[in-house]
């Protein structure tokens, strides 16, 4: 009987010397937190550019330490990029028409305060894409949605609404173009009547103005 207990004790020991240096599980990680800090570099980055904000910042404003910021995201730029690319990806609507898919964007794509706040973010952005290299190549390679409107004309010209046309990358530049240019120069930010009037006015006609597409 005594031996029978020194083999189990044995075994018993063996397994737990296998266990020293496996990963243990920890507490699974908090999204509410994630978001949290998501939106607090968002918030920094509109209010004081990416070049003023700071690990520290975002932390304080989301009632976190910074050691839990750098848990998550290794550092300022990986945070920035990914509190982008999380409050971009707005699924695209489909309506099955050009105009439809136009008016749902403009209409509800991002409640007011959030298209507020990225078009300020965005311009937050700017001076860090146009004069940190690094920064520029991180941002490109991290495949963070570009502009939704390059999807909805070609989906537009797949169904046959507008004719095929080589420069849909530089019409889809337009409303954001205006929508920074009105924010910058006269502080108004883009609402669903502004973003309505551009398509209306200069995105549709540029779009249709080659005529009928051909079958």
């Amino acid at each position: 009987m005594g031996g029978g207990c020194g083999g189990d004790d044995v075994a018993v020991s063996e397994a737990r010397s296998e266990d020293i240096g496996k990963p243990r599980p920890g507490r699974a990680r908090d999204a509410s937190r994630d978001e949290a800090l998501r939106q607090a570099a968002l918030e920094l980055l509109a209010e004081v550019g990416y070049e003023r904000l700071t690990i520290d910042a975002v932390a304080a404003r989301a009632g976190a330490g910074k050691a839990t910021v750098y848990r998550r995201w290794a550092s300022k730029a990986d945070l920035v990029i990914d509190a982008v690319d999380h409050h971009r990806g707005t699924a695209l609507p489909d309506t099955g028409s050009l105009r439809g898919d136009l008016e749902a964007l403009a209409q509800a794509k991002q409640a007011n305060h959030d298209r507020a706040l990225m078009t300020r973010a965005m311009a937050g952005l700017m001076t860090a894409v146009l004069g940190d290299a690094d920064f520029r190549r991180a941002f490109r390679q991290a495949g963070v949605p570009g502009n939704p409107l390059v999807a909805v004309f070609t989906r537009a010209v797949e169904r046959g609404e507008i004719p095929p046309q080589p420069d849909l990358d530089l019409i889809a530049s337009v409303v954001p173009a205006l929508s920074f240019y009105r924010l910058l120069m006269f502080d108004e930010q883009p609402d669903p009547a502004f973003a309505r009037s551009a398509i209306e006015r200069l995105v549709l006609p540029l779009l249709e103005g080659a005529g009928p597409a051909q079958g």
